[in-house]
């Protein structure tokens, strides 16, 4: 039976999820989600807006698991070097979060969005993203950031009404949301991060909006 994992995002980065590269990443936060029993290849997860970011309702992004890493299979591949954090580089190096790996046993966190500006880990975060043990990839992924789509009203049970909802969907519904996303929009980036506007980057109008 697939599953749609659901959430409600306070910020957006480009962090997590990471949509860059080519291939939508969540190896930070949403521990609960990644490390998850329930959770199997082929299973979608969709991060939604928020009151706070003032985009409640609307598809902040939507990923196919397509493959399940630990953090020293992440960190290890050569193809996803391009994931570890540039923090004097673009602002998709800077938001890189291929940040963990094993040294001598333990689990490190490089420095990056997620520790203190000294480089020093941060504890809170460091706790909460080692424990989640895994992380998600998806070349099948759909991200909006701040060209967040509004859901439909027909499809409004997606929607979801606390933190990682996944049980409450049949097949038949899952189905309708994924058909919808699939026959009106293409894979890939639609929209810079909601909160790269903090950044004041210039116009570029350079996202495909869907399929013409």
């Amino acid at each position: 039976m697939m599953k749609c994992f659901r959430y409600k995002l306070d910020h957006d980065y480009g962090f997590a999820p990471n949509p860059f590269w080519g291939v939508m990443t969540l190896a930070t936060c949403k521990a609960q989600l990644r490390h998850n029993k329930h959770l199997e290849l082929g299973d979608w997860i969709a991060g939604f807006g928020s009151v706070g970011m003032n985009n409640l309702n609307c598809l902040i992004y939507a990923m196919k698991v397509e493959q399940i890493l630990t953090f020293d299979e992440y960190w290890d591949n050569p193809k996803y070097e391009c994931k570890r954090p540039v923090l004097t580089g673009t602002l998709c190096q800077m938001y890189g979060d291929n940040v963990y790996h094993t040294v001598d046993g333990k689990v490190i966190q490089e420095h990056c969005a997620h520790s203190l500006d000294s480089g020093v880990p941060n504890m809170g975060h460091y706790d909460t993203d080692v424990s989640g043990e895994n992380v998600l990839l998806s070349k099948h992924f759909y991200y909006f950031g701040d060209h967040a789509p509004m859901i439909p009203k027909d499809l409004d049970f997606i929607l979801p009404w606390r933190n990682v909802q996944f049980h409450d969907l049949d097949d038949e519904q899952i189905e309708k949301f994924v058909s919808w996303l699939e026959s009106n929009y293409t894979v890939g980036i639609h929209g810079d991060p909601c909160n790269w506007k903090e950044f004041k980057l210039p116009k570029l109008d350079i996202y495909d909006d869907g399929i013409e």
